[in-house]
């Protein structure tokens, strides 16, 4: 289950509206790479594949790559503000080790493929 807060939601909903492209839903997956190993894939997208699996989360339509998901059960989105500034942080259960910007993390299991650049 993926779980994504009120606060996170809002700016999330407003993002989509702002998409000119109508039927966009928020697409988050994991791709090889980041410094530590995996990172961290969200957007928007108006493109289905048969690899997809659909959420409902806080009223919005969520998609997730089936291969993605073992790495994404119990992530927490939320959106704090920061001074003048916000964004979106991400709280992931499976991550033993993430990287100092937390957009890139490992599991337990796997270590993905890190990038020798930084973040």
């Amino acid at each position: 289950m993926i779980n994504i807060s009120e606060t996170a939601a809002e700016h999330l909903k407003d993002m989509l509206e702002q998409q000119e492209t109508p039927n966009m839903f928020l697409r988050l997956g994991v791709t090889p790479g980041g410094c530590t190993g995996f990172s961290y894939a969200m957007g928007f997208d108006d493109n289905e594949t048969d690899d997809d699996v659909y959420m409902t989360i806080q009223d919005m339509k969520v998609v997730v790559e089936k291969d993605s998901l073992r790495f994404l059960d119990g992530l927490e989105i939320d959106f704090e503000e920061s001074g003048m500034t916000g964004g979106f942080t991400i709280h992931n259960p499976n991550a033993i080790a993430t990287c100092g910007c937390g957009s890139s993390f490992r599991t337990a299991t796997d270590a993905g493929k890190p990038n020798e650049e930084p973040c």
